[in-house]
């Protein structure tokens, strides 16, 4: 097993407004000795928005009292979530869910200095559950998938769209393409393009029809046994692609999220070269088992400082908390466990 250390709480809810319900899910990047946070903010009217602050040695040196990104369209006017950042090419992508009360969409967000965002709208596919299932029907895929569709049917209407969440692209190009990372539940997929504009109807149609070969990972071990989802922008190490992601292990009627791990080929992030068998942490702490939504860690950022990787993560859907390991111990616990597939 691998020592994971506690970093503690590092972010909670305050009076104001925008977020006196609960901080989660932080998109984090790091400028020089600067953390900055993008966090997703909630209010007591259950519509979220992305607040910011920095931090420095893990501490608060700075946070606004405003959010940086808020519901202004349609499509999210029940909620801007879940951020995740990554810079490429000295452009920052934020990309996010988009919740208009019924589905959950995929948008994004540019700036070159983090302060100033401008907005680029949906770019997952916008097409019914049932149209997208009848797509992909006879790929010889698990029955979970159908699950999901009836499910959202059953409760969000027959015309729900494809909810397609946990979203963000790789900080770098791979044979000149982007490399985006989505979740379809109960899985993890993986999208290639030259450009953003490439993201139309036509291109989510044939990427259904195809689907099989775009899955990264499904549910394989008991704990994840329930669905998972990305987690963190990859972080490219001398071994491989390290992607933290989280997993949902249902048992008894009851969930619970934790933190998961796998190696990804350099040239090919579409192969797993490894892949530990069990969570790298789970809820323990009493603010991860006790909040908004019980027994939760939720990693969306992983930064390396000093030879440790610092993973921040939503702790019961309330607060942001973080935790450390060793790096070089955890690529080294990985290799134990070689995969060596791609689909």
């Amino acid at each position: 097993m691998i020592a994971v250390k506690n970093e503690g709480i590092i972010l909670e809810k305050t009076n104001l407004e925008f977020e006196n319900k609960g901080v989660l899910n932080p998109a984090c990047i790091q400028v020089d000795d600067i953390t900055h946070v993008f966090y997703r903010a909630v209010n007591h009217r259950d519509v979220s928005s992305i607040g910011y602050c920095q931090l420095k040695d893990n501490k608060v040196v700075k946070r606004l009292k405003e959010p940086v990104l808020f519901p202004e369209y349609d499509y999210e006017k029940k909620g801007v979530e879940d951020p995740r950042i990554t810079l490429l090419e000295k452009i920052y992508y934020l990309l996010y869910t988009a919740y208009d009360g019924k589905n959950a969409l995929t948008a994004y967000a540019t700036t070159s200095d983090l302060v100033n965002f401008k907005k680029h709208g949906v770019i997952s596919p916008q097409i019914s559950y049932a149209d997208a299932m009848d797509l992909i029907r006879n790929k010889h895929l698990p029955k979970r998938y159908f699950h999901y569709e009836r499910r959202f049917k059953r409760y969000r209407g027959p015309d729900v769209l494809l909810w397609d969440k946990d979203t963000f692209i790789f900080p770098k190009k791979i044979n000149n393409l982007f490399w985006l990372v989505h979740r379809i539940m109960p899985s993890i997929q993986i999208a290639t393009f030259k450009d953003f504009s490439e993201l139309t109807s036509a291109y989510w149609h044939e990427y259904l029809k195809t689907f099989e070969r775009h899955i990264l990972l499904d549910p394989h071990y008991r704990f994840e046994n329930h669905k998972i989802g990305g987690g963190c922008p990859p972080i490219e190490t001398e071994a491989g692609w390290l992607f933290i992601y989280h997993s949902v292990g249902r048992m008894f009627l009851r969930k619970q999220y934790r933190a998961a791990c796998v190696l990804l080929d350099r040239a090919n992030p579409q192969k797993v070269i490894a892949r530990l068998p069990y969570p790298l942490f789970s809820p323990s702490s009493s603010w991860e088992r006790n909040g908004s939504v019980r027994n939760v860690v939720f990693p969306t950022s992983a930064l390396i400082k000093n030879d440790r990787l610092y993973i921040y993560y939503g702790a019961a859907d309330k607060l942001i908390a973080a935790k450390s390991v060793d790096l070089a111990e955890l690529l080294t616990e990985l290799k134990k466990n070689p995969q060596n597939y791609e689909h």
